[in-house]
């Protein structure tokens, strides 16, 4: 029997694949890395489809969502749901999937396993929600993955001692990240993964620098 995964998201780096394994190892289902998927792909001219939520909802048997907004998955898309369809949250505060909905209207609500709610609605069919639709990743699991966090504590580091630095000569108010500090930690990332990148031509530096202005 086929089986869909569905992904709804718009952020790089949101820790979609760290979800990915933590789910796939506490439901015992398969986790395939998007390469493999991707050489999957190429090999047997399947695709994966990008559709409206819409249109997702009959098909999928995991959702996933990672938007950083709210009303990703709600009521009407429910009732076209497959029976014991699990749903969950990657990306935002617990609005992004309509929990408030399925509270107020399932007929019963029963755990299924831990971290696993079960939603009877009124026709019979069951869905989950892992981790109360908060984020699954901190809910449900073992928080951010190193994988991002490193990057975003150097900002913190960083940022820290550049205050510290330039205290005597700065105001009483918030400031911007400096650029420099981001440039730094963006090429250390890279060079300790073994990576390189074009940089900027003076022409391609002063263009985007006129584009914000």
């Amino acid at each position: 029997m086929e089986q869909y995964v569905v992904t709804v998201g718009c952020e790089y780096g949101c820790g979609g694949s760290a979800v990915g394994r933590a789910l796939a190892r506490n439901l015992e289902i398969a986790y395939y890395d998007r390469t493999l998927i991707d050489k999957i792909i190429e090999e047997t001219g399947v695709s994966h489809d990008l559709m409206k939520m819409a249109d997702a909802a009959p098909l999928g048997d995991l959702f996933i969502t990672s938007t950083g907004c709210k009303d990703v998955i709600t009521a009407a898309h429910y009732p076209h749901m497959k029976h014991n369809a699990l749903l969950c949250n990657a990306g935002h505060f617990d609005c992004e999937v309509d929990v408030k909905w399925l509270e107020a209207n399932a007929v019963r609500k029963f755990p299924q396993r831990e971290n696993i709610l079960g939603y009877e609605l009124p026709a019979g069919r069951v869905l989950n929600v892992l981790a109360e639709g908060r984020l699954v990743n901190l809910a449900g699991g073992n928080g951010h993955p190193a994988e991002i966090m490193d990057m975003s504590f150097s900002v913190q580091a960083l940022a820290s001692e550049w205050l510290v630095k330039h205290r005597d000569g700065l105001e009483v108010k918030v400031y911007d990240v400096p650029s420099e500090l981001d440039d730094q930690i963006g090429w250390a990332k890279l060079a300790a993964l073994g990576l390189s990148i074009d940089t900027l031509t003076p022409e391609q530096a002063e263009y985007l620098r006129s584009a914000d202005a």
